[in-house]
């Protein structure tokens, strides 16, 4: 697969990540099975997906946990991305950015991954309680004492920017200048596909003019973009789909037209090709800093998707992708 680079200290990974997320948190508990899991991260190293994206509160804890089993195994093969700065509770998630706090979750993540370093670690959410220069700066110290090789962020007010008319990533770039004063940031974590592009206006920009490394999450649409969801098909309670406002019959029967554009698009490059695999194209052709990390559990949506790493869209797929109508919501 081809190799990209994350930020200034140039940390080689594959051009396609690996979202670990989905094998344990957020979607249809009842399809979660660790064995399967762990050999669809198999499954990626193997193919030259080396970043594998985790977080401390996945599970929370349990998707560290799984991911450490393979680690156990090949760490040389891989590139091992967390997260810290949540907090899972019974009904609710609040942010913990104490300096303390952040020190003693790195520890317990590299048990749980069964590493002694985190080659990307990165701040999930600022704490409002804490100045986000003081989280930073105790992750900077993890870089010091060789826990940590690398500082990332996520972006945060994902979808509130599309309600209330501001544009969608100021908060994120704000936090950005603020942290670089501390210690350089290697790469930021922030939604970016075809149904929501909205990170090119000025976050992609703001990390290819600083070398900073860019991870596409969701990249697939939660799913939707595969082609491979019907209008209507229900999601199980837990399933963050359940309450989303795209996921609607009613707005997934409205946004079809997207994917039968990438569907038209992937015939003309031959059987085979997916509209997942021009979904992920689509995002690898944004830049060489841009590393798309889509989620799966299983084995065959880890090969689809790391061959989309062979796929070149030409000029007039591109332009055609441009084309495809606004994705709407329930807001909408």
């Amino acid at each position: 697969m081809e190799r990209r680079t994350i930020g200034a200290a140039a940390l080689a990974v594959g051009a396609v990540g690996l979202g670990c997320m989905p094998m344990s948190w957020a979607y249809s508990s009842s399809r979660q099975r660790g064995e399967e899991s762990v050999r669809a991260v198999h499954r990626a190293l193997d193919l030259g997906s080396t970043l594998l994206d985790t977080a401390d509160m996945y599970g929370p804890f349990t998707n560290e946990l799984l991911v450490g089993r393979v680690l156990k195994e090949r760490r040389q093969d891989a590139f091992v991305s967390t997260k810290v700065g949540l907090l899972v509770g019974e009904q609710h998630i609040v942010a913990n950015g104490r300096p303390g706090y952040v020190k003693r979750a790195c520890d317990a993540s590299l048990r749980r991954l069964q590493t002694d370093v985190i080659d990307l670690y990165q701040l999930h959410r600022a704490d409002p309680e804490v100045p986000v220069e003081e989280t930073w700066g105790a992750m900077a110290e993890l870089v010091q004492a060789g826990k940590v090789r690398a500082l990332g962020l996520c972006a945060v007010g994902a979808r509130g920017g599309r309600r209330s008319g501001t544009r969608l990533h100021d908060s994120t770039i704000r936090q950005l200048l603020r942290v670089q004063q501390v210690f350089p940031v290697s790469a930021v974590q922030a939604e970016l596909s075809v149904w929501s592009p909205e990170a090119l206006e000025t976050l992609l920009p703001w990390c290819a003019a600083r070398g900073v490394g860019f991870l596409a999450a969701m990249p697939l649409g939660n799913g939707f973009l595969t082609g491979t969801l019907t209008p209507g098909q229900g999601f199980e309670p837990d399933d963050v789909r359940a309450r989303h406002p795209r996921f609607t019959a009613e707005m997934m029967a409205a946004n079809q037209p997207i994917v039968a554009g990438l569907r038209r698009i992937a015939t003309r490059h031959g059987d085979g090709v997916t509209p997942a695999q021009v979904a992920l194209a689509w995002v690898l052709a944004q830049g060489r800093h841009v590393v798309p990390v889509p989620g799966t559990k299983q084995e065959r949506w880890v090969t689809e998707n790391t061959r989309a790493g062979d796929l070149r869209l030409t000029t007039e797929d591109l332009a055609e992708v441009a084309e495809l109508p606004r994705a709407l919501g329930s807001w909408d």
